[in-house]
């Protein structure tokens, strides 16, 4: 594939003549004036390809990855180790070029591979059931809500506000057109979690389902077996979002009674990447398996007595389905939850255990060093796992652009999102962070907030 191919002015007439249009203005007329782009001086013009590639090169030169600086922002995002056999097995062309399993005569390679992401997914979340991922965690929240608005035949969402706040925007939408009437349960201003008692007395007007995230967008690990009691088993559903790397020291959805466990891939062999593209895992119990969206992969015999792999269910697809889909969703990240597989298949029950061992050691060292060096009060007396929230005296935004100017990526400020949290600064670690990212946060930090007392 060439790397540029201009148009001469003879060939971009005959294309609009044959849409009928004269110009490339009048292709654009839709657009309204003040929404154009115009002249844009930045770009510079008549370029060779030569020149084109040198001044792209200089420009990502200027950009600087996770791997080259200490970083603290998580929030959602999060960088974790990947081995090298993630990247060299993900690219294979069998894998990078396959479009979906329709025909399993000649997939039965990526049959298996799905099906044996959906297996590490129902040992993960301790749930019978899985589908063959979603787009991300966001989507794969809002399908479970959709899931049990199917199945109560009730409207009436409850979600915990300590849920992310980009999840609870992806529910809103979901919830405008579908008419869900979404209603939030405030967090407990001193521990964190979720309010149990405000969560009971909802639950007596009947609801859909409760959702929680786990641990919660604060980093605070909520008290999720005692939230499975309330719920009981019904009749609202309970939905879990999970951070997997979490499963390596947290109890398992399925062990508190959760009826469906959700969350972002990401942290399983996904790079970073702006943000995207990831998976999200979505596991739930037998009785609502009917109702999961995208595909189930299973396995069966052939004639011959041989194992196979095929699609077991397919509950959107379009060519299917139709006007009884339940759900929008048409198609899985199957190669992002592939990385998600070989991930797991590497590390292992210990090995993600010793990643989510690391990443709370190292937010313990980094929290006690904020408390006792610098005096930042921390935000919630409840545990946390890799994230915690602390009280910045100063401007966040200042204090993170101070830091950035020394190489260092400082956390979120979640005041953006909690106007209740001002000063409030989500600090992230993994089991990359080494001793000397934390040694050299606390010593920039102190420095700022002494220059600026």
């Amino acid at each position: 594939m060439p790397g540029y191919t201009p148009h001469t002015d003879e060939e971009r007439t005959e294309m609009l003549s044959a849409i009928g249009k004269k110009s490339m203005d009048e292709l654009f007329e839709d657009i309204p004036g003040d929404r154009q782009a115009g002249a844009m001086p930045e770009i510079p013009a008549h370029m060779s390809e030569p020149e084109v590639i040198g001044l792209l090169e200089n420009l990502a030169e200027k950009s600087q990855s996770a791997s080259h600086r200490p970083i603290f922002l998580g929030a959602g995002a999060y960088n974790h180790f990947i081995p090298s056999a993630v990247g060299l097995l993900t690219s294979r062309s069998e894998f990078a070029t396959s479009y979906t399993p329709y025909q399993p005569e000649v997939a039965q390679g990526n049959l298996q591979s799905i099906y044996e992401y959906q297996s590490m997914i129902c040992a993960l979340t301790d749930l019978p059931v899985s589908n063959a991922s979603l787009y991300d965690g966001a989507t794969a929240l809002a399908e479970a809500v959709a899931i049990s608005v199917r199945a109560t035949g009730k409207r009436r969402i409850l979600l915990s506000r300590a849920v992310s706040p980009f999840s609870r925007q992806v529910l809103e939408t979901y919830g405008n057109g579908a008419q869900w009437q979404i209603e939030e349960i405030p967090f407990d201003p001193s521990t964190g979690q979720t309010d149990i008692f405000v969560l009971q007395e909802k639950l007596k007007g009947g609801a859909a389902c409760f959702a929680l995230e786990q641990p919660n967008f604060l980093g605070v690990i909520e008290p999720a077996m005692e939230i499975g009691k309330i719920l009981g088993g019904g009749p609202a559903l309970f939905v879990a979002s999970v951070d997997p790397i979490s499963l390596g020291i947290l109890s398992p959805p399925g062990q508190y009674g959760a009826d469906i466990a959700v969350g972002n891939g990401q942290t399983l062999g996904n790079p970073l990447n702006f943000g995207g593209p990831t998976f999200g895992f979505f596991a739930c119990k037998k009785e609502l398996m009917r109702l999961v969206p995208g595909r189930i992969a299973g396995r069966t015999k052939d004639q011959e007595g041989r194992d196979g792999f095929v699609l077991t269910l397919q509950t959107r697809e379009q060519h299917i389905r139709r006007e009884k889909a339940t759900s929008n969703i048409c198609t899985n990240e199957a190669l992002n939850a592939l990385a998600g597989s070989i991930y797991l298949a590497l590390m292992g029950p210990q090995g993600i255990r010793q990643v989510a061992l690391l990443s709370l050691e190292r937010a313990k060292m980094l929290k006690e060093q904020l408390v006792q060096e610098v005096g930042l009060l921390p935000y919630f007396s409840s545990p946390h796992f890799k994230e915690f929230l602390v009280r910045l005296p100063k401007s966040v935004e200042e204090v993170n652009a101070t830091l950035g100017n020394q190489g260092i990526i400082g956390g979120l400020d979640i005041s953006k999102h909690y106007p209740e949290l001002p000063g409030g600064w989500l600090l992230c670690t993994t089991e990359l962070t080494q001793k000397s990212h934390i040694q050299g946060l606390v010593e920039n930090l102190a420095k700022i907030l002494r220059d600026k007392a």
